[in-house]
């Protein structure tokens, strides 16, 4: 995420602001600049129809029909107006969905007219996350941090976020666009393994009988075991939180710069490799370093629970150089 300032005062300000808390101007956040602004002077946006009722800040212009952002357009169901609970989850979901399409606007990735969300209350009845031909489906339940926690100790799953259910469903979306369209199905199936295996077969193999002792070795995560897509999938969603957490360190101008015996372990050495995302790897694994340490001084546990085996980097290089290709864009460290 990018760091933003108040045009009016120069205050730092958060992706999620509506109003400026020193000097109290009205905000919103305009797709096409990738830009929080002050309304005042920019009197061709108008507020998005769901400023209360999801706490979008999201503005759209004058050329825009309809009450609501580009954003909440893509939300096709809601809980009703009197489930207060669902509406308080739903306000959260649609907060993290919002930050995953600032990242795929600033990656340059395609938001096709096919991509639609169903945010859905699993009070009444069982809902289950998924993805299936453009249309994502999210459980509410997932933005109640005590049922995550649980689910976190259940599964073995010690980044279950909202905002990672978004970016691992839409991986999914992307899979057929990133692979197919670069014409690099059969270096898919060369890291991956083939998306045609039978999912329901192996959906119940893997819950029958768990991964294997060594997933860590060619997987992001436990789940990425389960199926080729759904590896393509966890591998997805951790290259965005990489590329998102590296652009937020570098808006900040956060630097490691310290002992170097991690840098000794990093898995490839960006000077013999000539892959592009070796560079955001290399820097990428120090700052995690870096960031562990500052947990464990406050007594928390590990903020990046995770090792990169170098097969993982593989198929995270893989992932970056399909966006690049698809995308036409060139990427660095700190964007």
């Amino acid at each position: 995420m990018r760091a933003f300032a108040c045009d009016n005062c120069g205050q730092l300000l958060f992706f999620e602001n509506s109003v400026c808390l020193r000097c109290g101007a009205s905000l919103g956040f305009q797709p096409d600049q990738l830009d929080v602004v002050v309304l005042d002077t920019q009197a061709q946006l108008r507020t998005c129809g769901n400023l209360e009722t999801a706490r979008c800040n999201w503005l759209l212009t004058s050329a825009e029909s309809g009450p609501l952002c580009r954003s909440c357009a893509l939300t096709r169901t809601r809980p009703a107006d009197w489930d207060t609970t669902g509406l308080e989850q739903f306000g959260a979901a649609e907060s993290a969905k919002r930050r995953l399409l600032f990242q795929l606007y600033d990656l340059g990735l395609p938001i096709e007219d096919d991509l639609h969300f169903e945010l859905l209350s699993s009070r009444d009845g069982p809902v289950t996350t998924g993805h299936d031909d453009g249309v994502i489906t999210i459980d509410l339940a997932e933005s109640d941090d005590v049922r995550r926690v649980q689910r976190q100790a259940q599964l073995g799953e010690p980044y279950r976020t909202l905002l990672g259910h978004f970016r691992h469903e839409i991986g999914h979306y992307y899979e057929p666009i990133l692979v197919d369209r670069t014409e690099q199905r059969e270096a898919f199936r060369s890291l991956f393994g083939p998306e045609t295996l039978d999912y329901q077969r192996e959906l119940e193999r893997h819950y029958e009988q768990g991964p294997p002792g060594d997933w860590a070795q060619r997987h992001v995560s436990s789940y990425a075991t389960m199926h080729p897509s759904e590896d393509w999938a966890e591998t997805f969603a951790h290259y965005l939180h990489i590329r998102d957490t590296l652009q937020t360190a570098a808006a900040f101008g956060v630097t490691v710069a310290g002992p170097e015996d991690g840098a000794q372990e990093l898995p490839v050495e960006p000077k013999d490799d000539v892959r592009p995302f070796a560079k955001l790897v290399a820097v990428w694994l120090p700052l995690t370093y870096a960031l562990n340490a500052v947990n464990r001084s406050m007594g928390s546990h590990d903020l990046y629970p995770f090792t990169l085996a170098p097969v993982v980097i593989d198929k995270l290089s893989f992932v970056h150089d399909r966006v690049l290709a698809l995308t036409g864009a060139s990427a660095t460290a700190g964007s």
